[in-house]
């Protein structure tokens, strides 16, 4: 594993909050897609997509699993009823792996950058949660030509 060290400006994106067990995800996907499709605040084509990981799916209490699914804003977030808000990914370095293949494969990459990697790196974590930038994604490639971006936060 070699990462790239890069160094990202603030994104503020629309979050929507998932609470529960990994694999009930989807109906926070599809839910976030179509407030994404009812506003003109984070448009698909135009605007990332991110993920926001703040619990480990293995070690944590299915019932408390928190992972936000977000869109890049392009205008102020305006008042919605899909439970939509805005939060930031903040400035700094980072370490990026490239994945290619399906998401459901990316716990070991991840696992990886934390435990082997990150020892041998001599860096240091920053307090912000490991995060996706979906760059391809089903439909529009197959599932094993996805690709997703994962960032770790460093000082």
């Amino acid at each position: 594993m070699n990462p790239e060290i890069k160094t990202i400006p603030m994104i503020r994106v629309a979050a929507l909050e998932h609470r529960g067990p990994q694999h009930t995800i989807f109906s926070t996907v599809s839910k976030f897609i179509e407030w994404r499709r009812a506003s003109s605040c984070s448009p698909i084509r135009e605007a990332r997509t991110f993920g926001i990981a703040y619990d480990d799916p293995e070690n944590t209490d299915p019932n408390m699993f928190r992972f936000d699914v977000c869109g890049e804003l392009r205008r102020p977030l305006e008042p919605n009823d899909f439970g939509v808000v805005e939060k930031i990914i903040p400035e700094g370095r980072y370490a990026v792996v490239r994945h290619q293949g399906a998401t459901d494969a990316i716990t070991p990459v991840v696992r990886e950058m934390y435990q082997k990697w990150l020892p041998e790196s001599g860096e240091e974590l920053r307090d912000f949660p490991v995060f996706f930038e979906y760059v391809r994604r089903m439909p529009e490639v197959l599932e094993h030509e996805q690709i997703t971006d994962i960032y770790l936060p460093i000082v």
